[in-house]
Formats: structure tokens, C-alpha cells, sequence
């Protein structure tokens, strides 16, 4: 039986040999990945989902800036090779927004799959004044308001607010250069 419940600190390994092996290495070159590194998702907001004592499937949400509004960034949203075509994704989804929402967060935005993200009410409209910290495809540059209005006038960089995980001065060169962005937004 599937089981999606919080991460637990002893499954972060679980989860990156996950993510290693649907996403690979180029995960880490993601401009998505910058607003991720050396911080923590945001509070309740790291899933899995299990069968049993396995780590099945995964979604984490991370504290952003969005031009300005306060909002979370989705992913990476991952489901095991095996296991993909199940719904676990879904399931994954609905989790993690019902808890953003259950948190009292007003938006999400992710970098994804327009046709499947869809379903869950994303679109670019929020994000047409949004700038990601790198290249983006825009058609894959999406938001959803969990409140209506919580990015209403949102226009600017996106960048991250979540707590460190680690001091900044171990954080790699790369990660800190939003940092000085958000001390203006």
C-alpha cells in the first residue's frame, strides 16, 4: 500500500539515489537547483511516497520570493522508473499542495510539464513578469495562486528566502548569487 507522509531526516539518502536515477546528473544544472541550494524546503513541506520501507516517490517545496510575493517553489517531483503511470506523481501533488495550502501559503511555481501540471490548475499566465535566476523555457515557467490574488503584481527575479541549511560560507559561490537580489526585493 502506498503511503505518502513527510520525509524523515534518516530517507535523504533514499531520496537522492531516487532522484539519481530519474533525473541524472544534469539535475544539478537546473536554474531551478540555484534557488535550492543550501537551504531547506520549506516547513512540512518535504514528501515521499512509500511502499512499505521504500522510497517510491518525492516532492519538496522551497520558501521563495516571486518578484516580490512570498510564494514556494515545487520540485523536484520524482516517481521510480518502475513505479511511474501509477498516479504516485499525482497523489504527490495533491499532497503537497493541500499542505501549502493547509500552511497558509498563497502560490507555487515550478519549472515543468505544462500538459501535466495543468491538471493541478498551474499556468504561465502568473509568471509572464517572473524572471528564474538562469535560462528558462518559458511555455515550462508556471505558478498557481493557492489564494487568488497572491501574485498580483508579482514582477522580478525569483529568489530564495528559505532558512540555510548549512552556514552561507559553505554554500558553493554559484548559490550566493541571487542572495545579494533578495536583500532588494
Amino acid at each position: 500500500m502506498i503511503a505518502i507522509g513527510a520525509e524523515a531526516p534518516a530517507e535523504a539518502g533514499a531520496r537522492e539515489m531516487l532522484l539519481d536515477r530519474t533525473m541524472g546528473p544534469d539535475r544539478f544544472l537546473k536554474c531551478s537547483e540555484r534557488l535550492r541550494e543550501g537551504r531547506l524546503p520549506a516547513n512540512g513541506l518535504a514528501l515521499v511516497a512509500r511502499d512499505g520501507d521504500e522510497i517510491i516517490g518525492t516532492v519538496r517545496l522551497w520558501n521563495v520570493s516571486a518578484g516580490g510575493r512570498d510564494a514556494l517553489m515545487l520540485g523536484p517531483l520524482a516517481v521510480s522508473p518502475e513505479r511511474q503511470s501509477e498516479g504516485i506523481g499525482g497523489k504527490l501533488m495533491r499532497a503537497a499542495l493541500n499542505r501549502a495550502i493547509m500552511f497558509g501559503h498563497g502560490a507555487v511555481i515550478l519549472v515543468g510539464d505544462a500538459p501535466y501540471y495543468a491538471r493541478f490548475g498551474f499556468s504561465t499566465e502568473a509568471t509572464a513578469r517572473l524572471q528564474m535566476p538562469g535560462p528558462v523555457d518559458r511555455n515550462r515557467f508556471l505558478a498557481v495562486e493557492l489564494v487568488a490574488g497572491a501574485l498580483d503584481g508579482a514582477a522580478g527575479m525569483v529568489v530564495p528566502t528559505g532558512e540555510w541549511a548549512v552556514p552561507p560560507m559553505l554554500v558553493p559561490d554559484y548559490a550566493l548569487v541571487a542572495a545579494p537580489m533578495r536583500q532588494a526585493a
